[in-house]
Order: C-alpha cells, then sequence, then structure tokens
C-alpha cells in the first residue's frame, strides 16, 4: 500500500486552485491602441483645432479679426467664441455617447444641483483671491511677465451693449471650458496616467491660450484652470466650476467696463 507523502501547511496544494486576495492584482495596463485614442480625443477637444478651423473657415469667408482701425473687431470675437463652444461641446457628447459613457453621468455626478451652485457662488471669492494675489506677488518678483500694457479684450468693452455681449460669452465660455476641462481630465485618469498629470497639463494650456493677454495672464488663468479642475475632481460634478467660472468672468468684465467708462 503506498502512502502520499505528507503536505506542511505552508506549502500550497498543487489541486487546489490559487484565488488571490482582492485588490492584490496588479492593475493591467492601459493598450496602446486607448491610449493612442484618449490622446486624439483630448487634442481635439482642447480647443486648439477647432478654434484653428473656425479661424481658416472666417478667413475663408472673408471675415477678419481686427477692424480697419486695427483693434479685434468685437462680432469676430463673439462668434468664434460661440462657434467653438458649440462644437467643442457637440465633440465632447459624440465622444462620450460612442465609448457608451453616460453625459450626465460623467459630468454632474449624483450631487444635487441645487447645492452645487450655492457651492460655485461660495467660489467666487477665493477665485477673485487667487487672481488678486497672484498678479500681486508677479508686480514684486516678476514684473516683466506683465508683457501686455492693456488687455486688448477688455479695451473692446467700452459701451453697455459690447458689455453685454462679453457677458454671453463669459457664460458660455465658462460652461464650455468647464465640460472640456472634466472631459479631458476623465480621459487622463482612464488612461494617460492619471488625473494629476492631466491637471497640470490642461492647466498649463489653457494659460496658454490666455497668451493673448500677457505672460502674468497665462500665470493667472493656469492657477485658476488648476483651482476649477480640482474642484471638479474632489466633487465629480461640473456645476460648481461652471457657475464660479462664468460668475468670475462677469465680474471682470463689470470691472473692465467701469473702468473704460471711468
Amino acid at each position: 500500500m503506498s502512502v502520499e507523502p505528507s503536505r506542511s501547511g505552508l506549502e500550497p496544494d498543487p489541486r487546489v486552485p490559487v484565488v488571490e486576495e482582492p485588490g492584490t492584482a496588479a492593475a493591467a495596463p492601459t493598450p496602446l491602441g486607448d491610449r493612442l485614442v484618449a490622446i486624439a480625443e483630448v487634442t481635439l477637444c482642447s480647443g486648439f483645432p477647432t478654434q484653428l478651423g473656425l479661424i481658416v473657415l472666417f478667413t475663408l469667408v472673408g471675415a477678419a479679426p481686427v477692424t480697419a482701425a486695427g483693434q479685434l473687431s468685437l462680432s469676430y470675437i463673439v462668434l468664434l467664441t460661440l462657434a467653438d463652444a458649440a462644437l467643442v461641446l457637440l465633440l465632447v457628447w459624440l465622444l462620450l455617447r460612442a465609448h457608451a459613457e453616460r453625459p450626465v453621468a460623467a459630468f454632474v455626478g449624483t450631487r444635487g444641483f441645487g447645492g452645487e451652485m450655492l457651492l460655485g457662488i461660495g467660489l467666487v471669492p477665493a477665485a477673485l483671491l487667487i487672481v488678486a494675489v497672484t498678479f500681486g506677488i508677479m508686480v514684486r518678483v516678476a514684473p516683466w511677465l506683465h508683457n501686455v500694457p492693456e488687455n486688448p479684450l477688455e479695451a473692446l468693452i467700452q459701451s453697455p451693449a459690447a458689455a453685454v455681449w462679453f457677458g454671453v460669452v463669459a457664460v458660455v465660455a465658462g460652461l464650455r471650458e468647464e465640460v472640456q476641462r472634466a472631459f479631458i481630465l476623465r480621459r487622463f485618469e482612464q488612461h494617460l496616467g492619471g488625473a494629476v498629470i492631466g491637471l497640470v497639463v490642461f492647466s498649463v494650456a489653457f494659460g496658454l491660450g490666455h497668451l493673448l493677454q500677457g505672460w502674468d495672464a497665462v500665470v493667472a488663468t493656469g492657477l485658476l484652470g488648476a483651482f476649477w479642475g480640482i474642484v471638479y475632481l474632489t466633487r465629480r460634478s461640473v456645476v460648481a466650476p461652471i457657475v464660479c467660472h462664468a460668475i468670475f468672468n462677469l465680474t471682470e468684465i463689470l470691472l473692465a467696463y467701469r473702468g473704460n467708462a471711468g
């Protein structure tokens, strides 16, 4: 009669399948194809390709960004901003649907709409403080960053009608940029190394998008973008960032109008 050798309690029995504890398995790396698709989607929705395409289209139909007097054209700025907002929002929606993602779940989550709106209003002083402190530090430490003596966009706000049009642009831009930011942060979180990397990359890009207003504006708006991005990542809702961003823009427009009127 054969006797099977005894096994110690520490030696695994090859007849019994090994079951890993939940959470111990390493996360599977994102396939290269998914990363390339995510990079393409982030680039497409970054605002740079859409604005470039619209500028080319406007040029073909004879629309000029400056007037005969050499000043930026208010109608051109308004039309470009509204058209770009519509295009970016449509692209974001289409790309989410293509991946079977629900836009409402992605951008609003489960938080109450009213509470997020109140939070957005409450965050406006923080946004204004960020800008005030940032400009105050730059004036003392790096005054050379103020390379644009007069903001060319604020210079256009000379009349109540211009202020109203800029107000419309401000609200639409706040909506577009926060949906855009949330979409890009999601793609970085899912496929491109994490939300923190996405926050840094898109905050830099967001700041550079304001280069026309000077390097100091680039720094300030980059920090603002990071601030609103952190709010989204914390709340998983774009409502508070949209409300805060829109009110911040409207406040800037009001201050510019009062300054020009004075």
